[in-house]
């Protein structure tokens, strides 16, 4: 993936999301990434790792998430209970631009059972460099936080 500015991005998945996390971890090796793991194929659970994914992204340490599992429903409504974070589930390439033009979403989730590899990587280079529009869209995102 092309890039100017080096991202620092958070990443972590489910055993049914590993296979796309090593392949994004491949791509997006030009940016700084930390992977919060799961390191196998083993079944594990989802929270164990959308947690310290979304900790990492809300603290500032890093810039945006990225986590994936079978549906991303999982991680997404884990992510999604950190104050600070605005997590998408995306399955086209359109959805991650809005995600982040409408909504400042800081966390892109991948279903990975329904999605393929190539779209996985497309989507993660619109998430990350998309811009948020403001504008009408702030003071919505504004009124997330509970």
């Amino acid at each position: 993936m092309p890039t100017e500015d080096k991202l620092r991005i958070a990443i972590g998945a489910d055993h049914a999301g590993f296979e796309y996390k090593e392949i994004l971890k491949d791509y997006l090796s030009a940016h700084e990434l930390k992977d919060f793991g799961t390191y196998t194929a083993d079944s594990v659970d989802y929270a164990d790792f959308a947690h310290p994914v979304a900790l990492a992204v809300e603290s500032k340490e890093f810039d945006f998430g990225i986590l994936i599992c079978g549906s991303a429903n999982g991680v997404a409504i884990t992510a999604n209970k950190h104050q600070q974070i605005r997590a998408a589930i995306c399955w086209e390439n359109e959805i991650a631009a809005l995600a982040r033009q409408h909504n400042d979403a800081n966390i892109l989730c991948i279903p990975a059972r329904f999605v393929s590899t190539d779209l996985a990587k497309e989507m993660a280079s619109t998430f990350l460099s998309t811009a948020f529009e403001g504008g009408r869209h702030a003071k919505r995102v504004e009124k997330i936080s509970c």
